[in-house]
């Protein structure tokens, strides 16, 4: 399967522990720069609500999880795998890197 990358932002625009919303193709993505600076990107969609609201999530951790939590009902999103820890309900994870300072989103 080829991953097609997609640019969203300059790395320097993001700030840490914060979300930005980026639509690539139909896709509402949501971007991510932890406080270590590490980039996570997953479905910007809440399962539970159905709001296209968790780029506006708190980002945290439960243990040494990075989740984010919903704005709505407060479940925790998994950032590495998309899982929630807190209902039945999982967001697609997707791959994020750093080129020439561009934070690239990839689908495939």
């Amino acid at each position: 399967m080829t991953v097609v990358w997609t640019p969203v932002c300059r790395f320097a625009d993001l700030l840490a522990e914060r979300g930005v919303a980026a639509l690539i193709g139909d896709a509402q993505v949501a971007v991510f720069r932890l406080h270590d600076d590490r980039l996570r990107a997953i479905g910007n969609r809440d399962p539970v609500s159905g709001a296209h609201v968790l780029s506006r999530g708190v980002v945290g951790s439960r243990g040494d999880r990075a989740v984010v939590a919903s704005p709505m009902h407060k479940q925790a999103y998994d950032l590495d795998t998309g899982e929630c820890l807190d209902a039945d309900a999982r967001v697609p994870v997707f791959p994020i890197r750093v080129r020439g300072g561009v934070v690239e989103v990839g689908t495939a």
